[in-house]
């Protein structure tokens, strides 16, 4: 090769390889997904996500935010965990129990942020004994998924437990029981309270109530009357329903269960497990009765009524 053509042949590698070297990379967005909720309590949720292609730049920061309403950005909560592609874990904590949330991972490179899949979450409630409830959206309200049953009230004082059947037919104070004073019971139906322990407004965890009349009125309107309000908030089956359990379908995992009831006459005696439930309301009928709901094993009403004060009911909290 001539000395002038070697020349030009340097020239022109040394321009391809200057060329090759600055030319610069393009950058993409990255691209994060958000990790299912774990560990949840009352206040708190473990979450997190996974950066799975940093786009071509580095990873500057990565986390998840979260938020009351939908699409949650860098602008309201978030946390921060980290740089670098994969995987991480974010503890949510000092949340509100039963109030609804929205949460995603997000990653920020050079170019800018991207987000992940959003899951939306209600955390559970908890009563003065550390019991959980899970929570549900029917219509414009939000209830409590099993019945109560606190031994306290939302103030941490006691309760009184009264096992005595003349006791308990004699009250015109506040007092609640396990179903045959038996609490191995509780974990399906809950505890069955008198109206007196109702009406101190203290029963259920505070930011929730018993519901009034109207709202069991609101309720039965929405699920389209009494006469088939009451199948669809029983559970299917006959697992605790006494069979036919007429109706059943559990439309919004209200998951009513047979719990039966206290008598509060004379001889204070528990009745009607598996066949019935009845649910107090807040609201008094007079000054010996207060009123209640009935559901039944052989019928898809939600029968509206009332019940003598003195009567051990289920009590299903609903949201202030």
């Amino acid at each position: 090769m001539k000395a002038e053509n070697r020349i030009w042949y340097y020239v022109v590698l040394i321009i391809l390889i200057t060329s090759s070297c600055t030319k610069e990379k393009t950058v993409t967005l990255p691209v994060v997904t958000t990790a299912p909720l774990t560990k949840i309590t009352s206040t708190s949720v473990v979450t997190g996500g996974d950066v799975t292609t940093d786009g071509g730049s580095v990873i500057l920061a990565k986390g998840v935010c979260w938020s009351l309403i939908s699409e949650p950005t860098l602008t309201d909560n978030h946390t921060i965990d980290g740089t670098g592609s994969g995987s991480f874990l974010s503890s949510l904590d000092g949340l509100l129990s039963g109030t609804y949330y929205y949460v995603r991972a997000y990653a920020t490179n050079s170019l800018g942020t991207s987000y992940g899949n959003e899951f939306n979450f209600i955390l559970p409630v908890a009563d003065a004994d550390g019991n959980l409830y899970n929570t549900l959206y029917i219509g414009s309200q939000i209830w409590m998924t099993a019945n109560l049953k606190t031994s306290k009230y939302n103030d941490n004082t006691i309760i009184p437990n009264v096992i005595e059947n003349a006791g308990w037919s004699s009250l015109s104070t506040p007092a609640y029981c396990w179903y045959n004073n038996n609490e191995g019971l509780s974990g399906n139906y809950g505890a069955l309270y008198n109206w007196f322990a109702v009406n101190t407004g203290k029963l259920c965890p505070v930011g929730w109530h018993v519901p009034t009349e109207l709202e069991w009125i609101t309720l039965t309107n929405f699920l389209n009357g009494e006469y088939v309000a009451g199948g669809k908030l029983k559970e299917i089956g006959t697992n605790h329903w006494i069979s036919p359990n007429t109706g059943a379908s559990d439309d919004f995992h209200f998951t009513a269960l047979p719990s039966g009831y206290r008598t509060g006459l004379e001889e204070g005696s528990f009745r009607a497990l598996g066949y019935l439930d009845y649910y107090w309301a807040s609201t008094e009928d007079n000054s010996t009765n207060g009123r209640a709901r009935l559901l039944t094993f052989d019928s898809s009403d939600l029968a509206p009524g009332a019940g003598l004060k003195k009567n051990g009911y289920s009590v299903r909290c609903i949201k202030d």
